[in-house]
């Protein structure tokens, strides 16, 4: 039943939080997304457990500092086995050159396949008025594409962005360059904090690879039937 271009985000404090969602949704879900919450709450055992469970790990910890320091972050996260790490985009190209060489030279000593590296592009959380008011001058969309074509460029394998600049991203970087769309709302979910959002079934269309949701199946009366609709949703979109 499960579909891996779905990772279901543990946005919970606890490994037993963590246990209770991962149990009750079973053989449905083979990816799941260890956001700061989580990992700052509990440490690398969130990972290790879900590599028990023969789960696949987005870590995303969203690392923004000087090349050096995140190129030794991305090496310690590499040891631990994540398949995918966040970095934001904005910490520049000798910062994401830095990381991917850091990925790679530890994948290599270590005889395992690389971690992947995703760049954010910028949050979901904002809109043109929050984006106007932190200085932004480039508009969402193109401010977008711009951090896109930087991260393919620095070798980054892929970027995390909304559903609605997948489209444009896809055209501009190709269609081996992983998109990570979270602000992904089913029919049947409420929208929340999220601004920029999509359905799954459009996310996929304009391009998007794999697909973040969080509250509409963590909080949902029934989380493994909300993973149903959502993986009905998807099939209707090929692979």
């Amino acid at each position: 039943m499960a579909d891996d271009r779905l990772i279901v985000a543990l946005d919970v404090s606890t490994m037993d939080a963590m246990k209770e969602i991962v149990t009750s949704l079973g053989d449905a879900v083979s990816f799941y997304k260890v956001g700061m919450e989580l990992f700052y709450a509990e440490g690398e055992q969130t990972v290790r457990y879900l590599q028990e469970q023969n789960k696949q790990v987005f870590l995303d910890l969203k690392l923004h500092d000087i090349p050096n320091t995140v190129a030794h972050g991305v090496s310690s996260l590499t040891r631990l086995g994540a398949n995918l790490i966040t970095m934001h985009g904005q910490g520049g190209p000798v910062m994401m050159k830095a990381a991917v060489q850091a990925a790679r030279e530890t994948a290599e000593q270590l005889g395992v396949e690389r971690t992947k590296l995703l760049a954010i592009t910028v949050l979901t959380s904002f809109d043109d008025e929050a984006w106007t008011a932190t200085g932004g001058q480039l508009p969402i969309s193109d401010q977008v594409i711009r951090l896109a074509k930087l991260a393919k460029e620095c070798g980054m394998d892929g970027v995390v962005c909304s559903a609605l600049e997948a489209k444009m991203i896809r055209e501009a970087c190709g269609d081996d360059f992983l998109i990570v769309t979270p602000g992904i709302r089913p029919s049947f979910a409420a929208t929340n904090d999220q601004k920029r959002i999509a359905t799954p079934a459009s996310a996929l269309q304009d391009g998007a690879s794999r697909l973040v949701i969080g509250r509409p199946i963590t909080q949902a009366e029934n989380p493994r039937e909300a993973v149903r609709l959502i993986i009905e949703e998807m099939e209707n979109v090929s692979k």
